[in-house]
């Protein structure tokens, strides 16, 4: 008799490998250069050869596009660049029938300028029912010339911004923490709270499976709005080194307390994952508690050095940190925000640390793309095997690399002009995925083979076909067929997924582990070792005489 998997019995999202598509850049169907909801849907075959058990997309509301969908204009609908109502109900109808479980994207810490809330807003008075859905503020100085405090915007200048009133003079200021067309909701107000759990039920009605949450940690302000005491130390990051007032307040936890009574009023396991960049991993776990949210971003994993120190390290604060609320970890090396892990690993750097010009745009010279792959192909190895769920950015089941010479005149993100033209921002990472090997139809993004490299909506480089989908799917070793064959074990080994794990010793430079069934993963992050008695899954490297190289992952049964 054949032993019943024990993710059967299990909530689907504490080991589901999820899938995120950066939507304008993933696959475009009418030739307009830009990436939409028909575009996902031609690809669904694509994804459930690869494996994964849940996509999540980016925002795909109506939105002016000043930071390309997080700057939602209308919660309740599809962007017409993207698509249309119909166009996403038939996605999330089709994906199902696939066995693909749907997460949306939901931004509640702010909206667009262009909302009609904000609208009215700007047209009412000071002190208006209008104006109290987002944080005004009369401003400071003999004419109130200054701001209300000392907050700064993550993607640079200050978090504030004054308009003009009615009459034409001088008025009150608006918080932003993020660009300036990104007004910051004021969640002491019940209207706004009443507004998103009316968007959640809107698309839980239509099927969706989950959200992925914006800025989890913000939507909740210190009481006051006090000035960050140590300006010069502050950083506007969204890891900050200090506890700064606007990000993980406590109240934060009251909104998803209510928003869990209403996924869990939903059959099928309705759940959401917080992007709450919180630190220490303590402080995460309060985001998992039993009444509130399924996961979190593991973003101390994320931003992890090469090295067997720092990731054993990040691992096991993680998986001490859930315990005592009994969620499951979650484990994620990139996203639409960060730079690539093959160029991060490459260079042993850390997002988010400051060394920007290196880490985003440096000299391409400087990077040994090679050893940065042969890295990232391990770090995979190593977060699929680890317990609990995954998360993978789309195209880094390509090994892509960070495309770090986009002329600046087509720079996107609004990071470039917010921070005076210093940080080209993160649109390196989210350059058209290449489908094809050749230039004609934007290597394939495109469903118009006359659309060139340079129409997409972020050029795409000369080499990019290097990496299409159309080269690596004849190429056996490639890093799309051992993303297959990996998330093809993963579904078949009942000791994968959530669940235990122990670390074991067998080199010093190894980072080794045991999960159930006889499987265990070895990480070398120093010189060649011979690998144990054992049947081998999966490697990461070419293996020869059963010897283990350097930057290598394997999977292996022992008995």
């Amino acid at each position: 008799m054949t032993k019943q998997n024990p993710r059967s019995s299990r909530p689907w999202w504490r080991d589901a490998v999820t899938y995120q598509i950066y939507i304008r850049s993933f696959a475009d169907s009418n030739g307009d250069g830009k990436g939409d909801v028909e575009g996902i849907r031609s690809r669904l075959p694509y994804l459930k050869k690869l494996g994964i058990d849940a996509i999540w997309i980016t925002p795909w509301y109506p939105s002016p596009q000043k930071d390309h969908g997080y700057d939602v204009s209308d919660y309740m609908n599809i962007e017409p660049d993207y698509g249309t109502l119909k166009d996403a109900e038939l996605l999330i109808k089709e994906a199902h029938a696939m066995g693909i479980r749907m997460i949306v994207d939901i931004v509640p810490n702010h909206s667009s300028d262009q909302h009609e809330w904000f609208q009215a807003a700007l047209k009412a008075a000071p002190g208006s029912k209008e104006r109290d859905r987002y944080i005004f503020r009369d401003g400071k100085g003999a004419s109130g010339e200054l701001p209300p405090n000392n907050w700064q915007a993550v993607f640079g200048g200050p978090a504030w911004h004054r308009i003009t009133e009615a009459d034409g003079k001088p008025g009150q200021w608006y918080l932003h923490l993020f660009a300036v067309e990104q007004p910051d909701f004021n969640w002491e107000n019940p209207e706004v709270n009443d507004y998103f759990e009316r968007t959640l039920k809107f698309w839980l009605d239509r099927g969706v499976d989950g959200f992925r949450i914006d800025v989890a940690h913000g939507m909740v302000k210190a009481e006051g709005l006090p000035d960050v005491l140590d300006r010069d130390s502050a950083s506007p990051e969204m890891l900050a080194a200090q506890r700064m007032p606007f990000w993980d307040q406590d109240g934060v936890h009251e909104i998803y307390r209510r928003w869990r009574k209403i996924f869990d009023s939903y059959e099928g396991d309705r759940m959401a994952v917080a992007e709450a960049w919180v630190s220490p991993a303590s402080r995460t776990a309060l985001y998992l508690r039993k009444d509130e949210l399924a996961n979190s971003f593991n973003f101390d994993f994320l931003t992890s050095k090469w090295g067997i120190e720092d990731l054993k390290k990040n691992i096991d604060l993680s998986l001490k940190a859930i315990q005592d609320v009994g969620a499951p970890a979650s484990w994620v090396f990139n996203n639409h925000d960060v730079v690539r892990s093959v160029d991060r690993f490459a260079l042993g750097l850390q997002p988010g640390t400051g060394e920007t010009t290196l880490d985003r745009h440096g000299d391409v010279t400087k990077l040994d793309l090679e050893l940065g792959k042969r890295r990232a192909r391990a770090g995979a190895l190593l977060m699929l095997a680890l317990p609990g769920g995954a998360y993978i950015y789309q195209g880094e089941e390509l090994a892509l690399p960070e495309v770090r010479d986009i002329p600046e005149d087509r720079l996107e993100d609004p990071r470039w002009n917010m921070s005076n033209k210093i940080d080209k921002g993160r649109d390196g990472c989210r350059v058209p995925l290449p489908w094809k090997s050749s230039s004609d139809s934007a290597f394939g993004f495109s469903g118009n083979a006359k659309v060139s490299p340079d129409q997409a909506w972020l050029p795409q480089p000369n080499w990019w076909g290097n990496y299409s989908v159309e080269s690596q799917e004849k190429d056996p070793a490639s890093t799309l067929n051992m993303y297959r064959l990996a998330l093809e074990i993963r579904h078949k080994e009942n000791g994968l997924g959530d669940g235990e794990m122990e670390w074991f010793d067998f080199a010093p430079h190894v980072l080794a582990f045991r999960r159930a069934g006889g499987f265990i993963c070895l990480v070398n992050f120093g010189g060649e070792v011979k690998l144990p008695e054992g049947e081998l899954l999966v490697s990461s490297s070419p293996i020869r005489d059963f010897m283990l190289p350097s930057d290598t992952a394997v999977w292996m049964r022992t008995k």
